[in-house]
């Protein structure tokens, strides 16, 4: 065994022993004393403003969203309204001088009507289901997407939307070309756009199931009437020139009437709300219309009505 050494302190003064170094056996117990260091202060300075320090952190993300929504125009771009996207874009940006209203109206343009928010949906909504027959499995599928008039959106609701589609069965992802995608957004444009402007659809509480899968029709809409809900099938059947077959149309009406704006409230959480609607009785406008194809990592886009897709065919 080697020679015990006594510990010592800073100054190399021999500290007294803590245990017996036969036995083991504690002499001296060890009750170090610990101190917490006191935290700095962390405090806002007196002449704190919080709208200044909002708009300084929140602007320049905002506009680098922006910036990259309009990832076409040139990186030396200059504001100016000579085009639609460039007064768009001018609209969307942000000014250090603006006030609550306007960054709230600049904000509302991008996410909301110009759709910045959504801008990847389409890649995921509405990707061919489990449910559909192996038979439709990776041909080509067109999606239809409305949406309400923001302007009829009763306080405190949600915009209601709504997307149809139908598969291309004669072609697949190596047969499709450019040209063919161009005719079939000239069919889609020229079945739900009208001086410029998407046609409207009264969606309701009742369900209209038509199915006719050979020609890659499998559609569930829920309308408010038969006859509005047969002039929405009939437009999607003649984008493939097919005839529509009464036949084939199976309605399911509920004995549960639509509760478009409920005036009865519930509690949630502690606080009254409205009572959610049920199957609403609402006029959705037609916006776009996109290609679906197995392989390609982004939709082609065939129609639009909003500006947004600027890249759309028709």
């Amino acid at each position: 065994m080697g020679n015990y050494i006594p510990a010592r302190d800073d100054q190399g003064r021999q500290l007294p022993p803590t245990s017996d170094i036969p036995t083991g056996q504690t002499l001296t117990p060890s009750n170090p004393i610990i101190t917490a260091a006191t935290p700095p202060e962390d405090k806002l300075p007196d002449n704190f403003k919080p709208f200044d320090h909002l708009q300084k952190v929140y602007i320049p993300q905002h506009n680098a969203l922006v910036k990259k929504y309009f990832s076409d125009h040139p990186e030396d771009w200059k504001p100016n309204v000579a085009t639609a996207r460039s007064s768009l874009r001018v609209a969307c940006t942000m000014l250090d001088d603006d006030n609550e209203a306007i960054m709230n109206l600049r904000h509302h343009l991008l996410f909301d009507l110009l759709g910045y928010g959504k801008k990847d949906l389409g890649v995921f909504y509405g990707i061919p289901a489990e449910q559909f027959q192996e038979s439709v499995v990776g041909r080509p599928q067109v999606f239809l997407y409305f949406t309400q008039d923001s302007a009829s959106i009763p306080e405190g609701e949600i915009k209601v939307k709504a997307e149809y589609s139908f598969r291309l069965m004669n072609e697949t992802p190596a047969t499709m070309t450019p040209s063919k995608a161009l005719a079939i957004a000239k069919e889609v444009k020229s079945q739900f756009v009208l001086n410029g402007q998407g046609i409207v659809f009264t969606k309701g509480k009742n369900i209209y199931k038509y199915y006719h899968e050979e020609h890659g029709y499998r559609l569930q809409i829920y309308g408010n009437t038969e006859t509005d809900t047969q002039d929405i099938i009939t437009r999607l059947l003649k984008c493939q020139n097919i005839p529509y077959d009464e036949n084939r149309l199976v309605v399911s009406i509920p004995k549960k009437a639509s509760i478009t704006n409920p005036t009865e409230t519930e509690l949630v959480y502690g606080a009254k709300k409205k009572k959610p609607r049920y199957r609403p009785i609402v006029n959705v406008r037609f916006r776009y219309a996109y290609l679906y194809l197995r392989g390609k990592d982004r939709p082609i886009y065939l129609v639009d009505t909003t500006g947004r897709h600027y890249q759309a065919l028709a």
